[in-house]
């Protein structure tokens, strides 16, 4: 499963009514260090499926949840258990250091 385009429509559903964690990753295609972190991001997706949930946030189209997290520094990572913000971090992180926030 690759990750899920979050939106101000599905995120009650895929993110605050998740039985598992929530890891989002607020971006735009403009922002060099979000490319960077996208394929790292993609690779969690993939390998935790089971696991965790893995979403995008485009920050340009998604204003909306953008300023809800008050989303200030991009890419920003945001780990959600049972509709709760647990962890978060600013900036392209390694992988090891990514899968320890979930």
């Amino acid at each position: 499963m690759a990750e899920l385009q979050i939106t101000k429509g599905n995120f009650e559903q895929e993110v605050l009514k998740s039985d598992k964690p929530v890891l989002i990753d607020f971006w735009a295609p403009w922002c060099g260090p979000c490319r960077m972190l996208s394929p790292t991001i993609a690779e969690i997706a993939e390998e935790s499926k089971d696991k965790v949930k893995v979403g995008k946030v485009n920050v340009d189209e998604e204003s909306e949840l953008a300023s809800m997290f008050r989303v200030s520094s991009i890419p920003l990572l945001v780990v959600m258990k049972n509709g709760k913000v647990v962890n978060s971090s600013v900036g392209v992180r390694p992988k090891d250091q990514i899968l320890k926030m979930i």
